[in-house]
């Protein structure tokens, strides 16, 4: 009976393992490659002026987005300037719109080093928290990658945030 108990629950945990693995995401073209945590998390085709892929966790993007951004800077530019920057142009005009810790943005290291800003803002009568990891690839070149989320979810996604933007790599 306790061998049968033992071995049951190790299939459990070992099938709960298997379902909660990364999947790396790339695409031919692309010059980058990420794990996504999870089945949940999955890529949306965007068109503008050429293809670009977003993604969305779930049915819904208040459960968690990412929009991916390259930029192109000056040699003198930081991630602080790049925050300011989409800060007046793109942040600020948000309804309610709040900056977090004073502006100030965190260290960030993963595959490649970086720093993460914070800040918050309502959406059609919802708080919606968001995290910008602008990662550095050279001193003309930064990849931005903006999360929003649903206030109320941010906890249960905010690991899983982390864990997009350190595995964030070049082919």
């Amino acid at each position: 009976m306790l061998k049968t108990l033992t071995t049951l629950c190790f299939i459990t945990l070992m099938s709960m393992i298997t379902t909660a693995q990364a999947q790396t995401f790339t695409r031919d073209g692309l010059d980058y490659a990420l794990d996504l945590p999870s089945p949940s998390w999955r890529p949306v085709s965007r068109v503008d002026v050429h293809e670009h892929f977003e993604f969305i966790n779930g049915d819904d993007a208040s459960n968690g987005y990412l929009r991916l951004r390259k930029r192109f800077v000056a040699p003198s530019t930081t991630a602080e300037d790049l925050f300011r920057y989409d800060e007046k142009w793109e942040l600020q005009p948000l309804p309610g719109y709040v900056v977090c810790s004073g502006g100030k943005g965190t260290q960030f290291n993963g595959h490649l080093r970086g720093t993460v800003f914070s800040y918050e803002f309502v959406n059609n009568g919802r708080n919606i928290d968001g995290r910008i990891y602008y990662l550095q690839l050279d001193n003309r070149t930064f990849y931005a990658l903006h999360f929003t989320v649903a206030s109320d979810k941010l906890q249960s996604v905010r690991d899983q945030m982390d864990s997009i933007a350190q595995s964030f790599r070049l082919k």
